[in-house]
């Protein structure tokens, strides 16, 4: 018994002293108070596309409003820098926010430096004005009994009713003043503040070309309790918030107005927004309706995924894989259910050392955001060739600390993305030349790749 307990012992002192080195780094990697803008994406620097085109005069600003969600905790102290904390506050809430850009650019040099590839002024973001609007019933939301059973509180549905109108409201007249009627919805990462997520949410926001609207859902993340300093809570932070992100999508898609629903995700963010996803295809499926029907979802997007593979293939695919869940009435094992009208997209790269730390703390096989090609049989990536319903873009490129934020800090990879959402690219076409390696399989062209001709 001796041996064991002494051998168990060096195993956790060797891995806590892992987790002790290796998980502040990656905190400190995450946290920049006045980050600078990130950088321009290729396309904008070598193709005739223009960042701005035909922008009205009103969002030809040196900052930029986006709306947000959020199940955060409010500060309570009145001169803490963020207006949320990484605790959680049991209740949802929205408002708007402002991300400054610049200090004293006006828009002229904002739109020229940010189509360039080399900046001349320093283009550091701070975050504005941040006004909550409202704010919906704490869960759980209460019952009370009635003749032949129990019912939801009808206080606690006029709270309800109440925020969602309002949210529907803001965000219907946000839509009317946008150039395309097209929400793009943003989940942060881990650790990430509010700041970090309004910051990132920004720079989307701004290189679609401030044509659609943008709103950002951010979760208790940030938190440093716990053995893995903060990791393991932002994972069940992230796990509770799973609910209200379910929610926001379907407000978002109910709002008037509102044609089409892109969805982002980095990160930890990306398991939130898959189980969020699963939940409401059992509805769409239940239904007899579709994820792009019923919620007008034109893409999901799942930049650096921290998933373990399994989990994440089981939330992905949790509909084909239960033929016993009803549809409609019933089960129909056999029943030809429409396509689903959304595209998949997951950015990866087998250089990420985040997630290389990840798979280690959860001696997970192999993370999401690090699968290859080379890891499936064939006949698995022939099959996913035939549905046509994701794609797995690969970065070997390097360009930030960890190589876990390339979405946006590598050009290639952010064009990529750009050319996606905002012109609707296949891969391999004019705005996005990739390199096939196995399609559905792709990798983002490094420098020492040539165009194609």
């Amino acid at each position: 018994m001796r041996p064991f307990v002494h051998t168990l012992n060096r195993t956790v002192s060797w891995r806590c002293i892992v987790v002790a080195l290796v998980v502040p780094l990656l905190l400190g990697a995450c946290a920049t108070t006045h980050p600078p803008l990130m950088p321009t994406p290729t396309l904008y620097r070598t193709s005739e596309e223009p960042l701005f085109k035909d922008l009205p005069p009103d969002r030809q600003t040196p900052y930029v409003d986006l709306i947000y969600v959020t199940d955060r905790a409010p500060r309570t102290e009145p001169d803490d820098p963020e207006p949320y904390t990484a605790n959680r506050a049991r209740s949802m809430a929205f408002g708007t926010l402002r991300v400054e850009i610049g200090e004293g650019v006006g828009w002229s040099e904002l739109a020229s430096e940010s189509a360039s590839g080399i900046r001349t002024i320093p283009l550091e973001q701070r975050l504005g004005a941040v006004q909550e609007l409202g704010r919906f019933p704490q869960i759980i939301y209460p019952l009370v009994p009635v003749p032949g059973g129990i019912t939801r509180d009808p206080a606690m549905i006029d709270v309800h009713e109440k925020a969602a109108a309002g949210f529907k409201a803001l965000l219907a007249r946000t839509v009317a003043e946008s150039p395309r009627k097209e929400v793009v919805l943003f989940v942060h990462g881990y650790h990430d503040t509010f700041s970090d997520a309004a910051f990132t949410a920004s720079e989307i926001y701004h290189f679609l070309g401030r044509d659609f609207v943008c709103v950002m859902f951010s979760w208790p993340a940030g938190g440093t309790r716990g053995l893995m300093m903060g990791y393991d809570v932002d994972r069940e932070s992230g796990e509770f918030s799973a609910e209200h992100l379910k929610k926001t999508i379907r407000m978002i898609a109910d709002t008037p107005g509102v044609e089409r629903v892109h969805l982002l995700a980095h990160s930890r963010g990306t398991d939130i927004l898959s189980s969020a996803m699963a939940m409401l295809n059992v509805e769409t499926y239940i239904t007899r309706t579709t994820l792009s029907d019923r919620l007008k979802i034109r893409n999901i997007v799942l930049a650096a995924p921290d998933m373990d593979f399994d989990v994440a293939a089981a939330k992905i695919f949790t509909v084909p894989s239960d033929p016993e869940l009803p549809y409609g009435n019933a089960p129909s094992p056999r029943a030809v259910f429409p396509p689903p009208g959304f595209h998949l997209t997951v950015y990866v790269s087998p250089n990420d050392k985040a997630l290389t730390v990840s798979q280690f703390l959860f001696g997970s096989v192999i993370r999401l955001g690090r699968i290859q090609a080379s890891e499936l049989p064939p006949e698995k990536i022939a099959e996913a060739r035939k549905t046509g319903l994701f794609d797995v873009i690969s970065v070997t490129e390097k360009t930030d600390m960890f190589g876990h934020s390339y979405f946006k800090s590598n050009p290639d990879a952010s064009s990529d993305l750009v050319a996606l959402i905002r012109y609707g690219a296949k891969p391999g076409d004019k705005l996005r030349p990739l390199v096939a390696i196995s399609p559905p399989f792709w990798r983002v062209r490094g420098p020492d790749d040539a165009l194609p001709q």
